[in-house]
């Protein structure tokens, strides 16, 4: 509510949420007495923390917010006119008045002089305050300047964010060790003696690759200087030599797998280290998590715990087998139940639905992320299409948009291997179809194939364009039957765009349940506004 006689009809405010320090240790402690997982640092804890659908977890994690911005939408409101504030700092006061938390400590500065006085003193004071930061936001004061400025693609021209110099402090390196991701690629990994580093605690680095670790010169016992990348990510930056114990043997990486024992493998003008056998544990509990997760199969109830009992019982040994499992079976591993073993299968036999571009995803090929696994599985209606081209025709795989000679390397190679080609039809036998299915709105089949110029060409010939090519969707308000991800990749899918705020260039307002102003926007701009059932009658494809 906000604490003003006389408010705006309409207003967006814009901001940042954080979680103070004491706040995240207090949140670390409760998790570690539950024997849960603790947060890694408050930044991640905060964003996981707004993904939660829960309301209840939220407001128990006591997130803080500053606002930041006033954004008053383009309307023909006398307020504005009267009262609308001109300029940066004068927009914070008013932020402030009106009951919204502001941070305090910010200044007005007349010139770049005061700036930099502003950033020198910040940056000794920094480290009392109850909540990491790593620079200062300068921004033009007046909004009219602001207007002028503009934006480049990515930033504003008229804010600029100066970071300070991340802090090291030394430790001593206690071990190296190794560890294997799904593709196989193996990670020297730095095991230190715990030290505090912007507001957390670490004891692990990643050095990425062999290359990194002959660079760093590491050797048993040494003391290494460590510090937060982006105020983020440990990292190892250099090693004290002259500290260096006498004797102190030379560490390097592994010639065998730590999972399987397998030798590994680094191809020439390849800075990536590789486990090669496809059975490694490693890879295989990797290549689960992947397959389970959000962006791909999205199956709930399959965690790290649970995957690690399935591989070290021998109970999976591929993806396939997570289809084949024994609910009885299930319920007998720790911390399951019949019910949570029931909940699982069902889960699993529902991702069986799942549309083609998650089920490519979700098979891990190397450089194929969410964005270019829409992107072929738009021009490739089905797994056999998609093999065809990688394996006969690659120039039609690097004629799609956004996918270029890598991408095409990866899935010649992927599919090029026998045991990949099992996997697929294990799958296709367990009920999946690895094609663009009933839910996405137009007819295929397994040979179906979509022409590089976004038509799909059926067996019997005809030509199905994409109904939703070069049209802009805003969605807003709930759906009855689809949730705000699901109605994206319905209009994605038929080569429709979605984004966030409504203007002339939106073709279309999907609206539902409690729409806010993007519906009285929408209606000013003379937006054609559509509900679900719209939305399903536009997605049709039509035939020629």
């Amino acid at each position: 509510r906000l604490q003003l006689n006389d408010p705006p009809a309409w207003l967006e405010v814009r901001g940042e949420a954080l979680i103070p320090a004491k706040t995240f240790e207090a949140i670390n402690t409760e998790r570690q007495a539950q024997g849960e997982t603790v947060f890694a640092n408050p930044r991640n804890a905060c964003a996981g923390t707004l993904r939660q659908l829960d309301p209840k977890v939220v407001a128990r994690r006591g997130l803080d917010f500053f606002a930041y911005t006033l954004h008053l939408p383009e309307r023909q409101d006398p307020w504005e006119e009267r009262r609308a504030p001109t300029s940066q700092w004068r927009s914070l006061e008013w932020l402030e008045t009106a009951g919204f938390k502001v941070n305090p400590c910010r200044a007005w500065c007349p010139d770049l002089a005061a700036v930099a006085g502003f950033c020198a003193e910040w940056e000794e004071r920094r480290w009392d305050l109850p909540y990491a930061t790593d620079g200062v936001v300068v921004k033009l004061d007046e909004l009219r300047l602001q207007d002028e400025a503009g934006f480049t693609q990515k930033a504003p021209r008229w804010a600029v964010a100066l970071k300070y110099a991340a802090e090291e402090v030394p430790s001593r390196l206690l071990r190296l060790v190794a560890q294997v991701g799904r593709t196989g690629v193996v990670t020297p990994v730095a095991e230190f003696e715990p030290v505090g580093l912007a507001g957390t605690t670490v004891s692990r680095a990643t050095l990425h690759n062999a290359d990194r670790l002959e660079e760093l010169d590491l050797h048993e016992d040494d003391t290494i200087v460590v510090r937060k990348a982006g105020e983020i990510i440990p990292e190892v930056v250099r090693t004290l030599a002259e500290l260096r114990p006498a004797e102190a043997g030379r560490l390097s990486m592994p010639h065998a797998c730590p999972e399987c024992g397998s030798q590994l493998v680094r191809e020439e003008g390849e800075a990536a280290t590789r486990c090669v056998n496809s059975s490694c544990p490693a890879i295989l509990r990797g290549s689960l998590r992947h397959w389970v997760s959000k962006g791909a199969l999205d199956v709930d109830g399959l965690g790290n715990k649970l995957i690690e009992q399935l591989v070290d019982r021998g109970m999976v040994r591929s993806i396939a087998d997570l289809y084949r499992l024994d609910p009885v079976l299930l319920a007998s591993l720790e911390r399951m139940g019949e019910k949570s073993a029931s909940n699982l299968t069902a889960g699993l036999a529902a991702s069986q639905r799942q549309p083609w571009h998650r089920q490519l995803y979700g098979l891990g090929i190397h450089h194929v992320g969410e964005v270019s696994a829409k992107a072929l599985t738009k021009t490739f209606a089905s797994a056999s299409a998609l093999r065809t081209a990688a394996l006969e025709a690659p120039e039609a795989i690097t004629e799609v948009f956004g996918i270029g000679n890598e991408i095409a390397a990866s899935l010649r190679q992927w599919f090029a291997i026998p045991a990949n080609q099992g996997l697929l039809t294990e799958l296709k036998n367990l009920g999946f179809s690895f094609a663009a299915g009933e839910e996405e709105r137009w007819a295929s089949s397994s040979e179906g194939q979509w022409g590089v110029s976004g038509s799909l060409s059926s067996a019997n010939g005809e030509t199905v364009s994409l109904p939703l090519d070069g049209h802009t969707f805003v969605l807003t308000g709930s759906l009855p039957t689809l949730s705000r991800r699901q109605a994206q990749e319905l209009i994605e899918a038929a080569g429709g765009k979605v984004t966030s705020s409504v203007s002339k260039k939106t073709s279309y307002l999907v609206a539902g349940m409690e729409a806010g102003g993007k519906l009285s926007k929408a209606e000013a701009l003379g937006v054609e506004v559509v509900d679900e059932a719209g939305l399903h009658a536009l997605v049709r494809p039509s035939t020629k």
